[in-house]
């Protein structure tokens, strides 16, 4: 979500932010059409084509994405306080601002538009990762391993732990779905923000924020610690280490996240799939991207580029769409939609974002969120909105 300057862009970040950004959208879609939170994926999509098509979402999309975004994200603020610095700007300050005004959407984005915001969260790590930013590229990277493993560890010990003591756990499960559905399909907007807010707190409260720090927080510290040992641009130059890396980053990912096809598909499987399985699958797809941009068919990266210059605002366009389509509001489509015919609309969403980006970018230099926070964060307006015609 960084705005870089034109001509010091790394256009392997923009593309994996792009490709990152449709990753996300086909996930929050299963949010967007039904009650996915309150649910049990795995039993509720049983007709053919929603079976085959959740397997499918679930190891090479879920919890796979975030993670990339996540790294993305630090290795973006470390590039913005490096170019601050070098402007001779106080960076803490700076950095404060940025994170205050995602802060500030965010809840906006939550609270009013839809509840699986990540926004939030990302401007609470934001202002953690200040008190780090000034550590080495390795000690920042040890330490994001370190917080990240540990704890999350010691929690999938207490998840088999607690499936050992009970064995199901559905009855956790205490709000009615149909209820839930009835008021996103039919309800008023003040009864639809009020479930939504409600959502949002199942998730975002006191007992849920450190698990939500231990699973974004370290990627920061990691992401940052990458750019500070210029990672990306030491294996634009290493394509064949580039190459070995991804083939074993999502071997190994891809084993993980197919445990629970397995094993079981017990909550403590599903953690074990997503806390470590997603983030290895997560840095395959980076290499991936990275690869195919530095390759001879790189050309073929150019949208996703584009669209990841855009990110903040096409994110946000995503929730403003999805919503529109879905809630009483607008079609009122939600629960009435199939998992295959979500994906299919998440698709062509993604489509019509790549075109709406190329054709923005022809004109302007920063999206319009993006031109926002940036005024934001320097506390100046940018004098470059529009791309200068020639």
């Amino acid at each position: 979500m960084q705005s870089l300057n034109e001509n010091r862009r790394i256009h392997s970040i923009d593309a994996m932010r792009g490709f990152a950004l449709f990753g996300i959208l086909i996930v929050n879609f299963l949010s967007f059409h039904s009650p996915y939170t309150h649910i049990d994926p795995f039993n509720y999509w049983d007709k053919a084509g929603d079976s085959t098509v959740f397997p499918i979402i679930d190891v090479f999309f879920q919890a796979s994405f975030y993670p990339l975004f996540s790294l993305l994200f630090g290795y973006g603020v470390m590039i913005l306080k490096e170019r601050a610095e070098l402007k001779g700007v106080h960076s803490p300050l700076l950095l404060a601002r940025r994170f205050l005004f995602l802060l500030i959407i965010g809840l906006c984005h939550a609270l009013f538009i839809w509840h699986g915001d990540i926004l939030v969260t990302y401007a609470i790590a934001g202002f953690a990762l200040i008190l780090f930013i000034e550590l080495s590229g390795k000690l920042l990277i040890l330490l994001g391993l370190l917080i990240y493993i540990i704890p999350n560890l010691l929690l999938v010990g207490i998840l088999l732990l607690t499936l050992f003591i009970e064995p199901d756990l559905s009855a956790m499960m205490t709000t009615s779905v149909a209820d839930i559905v009835q008021v996103y399909q039919s309800g008023t907007w003040l009864e639809i923000v009020r479930q939504n807010i409600d959502d949002w707190l199942m998730n975002n409260n006191l007992a849920t924020m450190p698990i939500l720090m231990i699973s974004i927080l370290p990627l920061f510290l990691i992401g940052a610690g990458l750019r500070k040992l210029q990672v990306v641009e030491k294996l634009e130059q290493r394509r064949m280490t580039a190459i070995v890396l991804m083939i074993v980053f999502l071997t190994t990912g891809y084993l993980i996240k197919l445990l629970p096809y397995f094993i079981s598909t017990n909550l403590a499987m599903q953690y074990i799939q997503d806390i470590f399985g997603g983030p290895l699958v997560a840095v395959g797809y980076s290499l991936l991207i990275l690869v195919l941009v530095n390759s001879k068919i790189g050309i073929i990266t150019k949208p996703l580029q584009t669209i990841g210059r855009l990110s903040m605002t096409n994110y946000l366009m995503q929730s403003i769409v999805a919503t529109c389509l879905f809630y009483s509001y607008g079609f009122g489509l939600y629960g009435n939609v199939s998992l295959l015919t979500g994906t299919m609309i998440a698709i062509i969403l993604y489509v019509c974002q790549i075109l709406f980006s190329i054709i923005w970018m022809k004109y302007f230099v920063y999206g319009p969120f993006e031109w926002c926070w940036r005024w934001f964060t320097y506390w100046q307006k940018p004098s470059t909105f529009k791309r200068i015609q020639k």
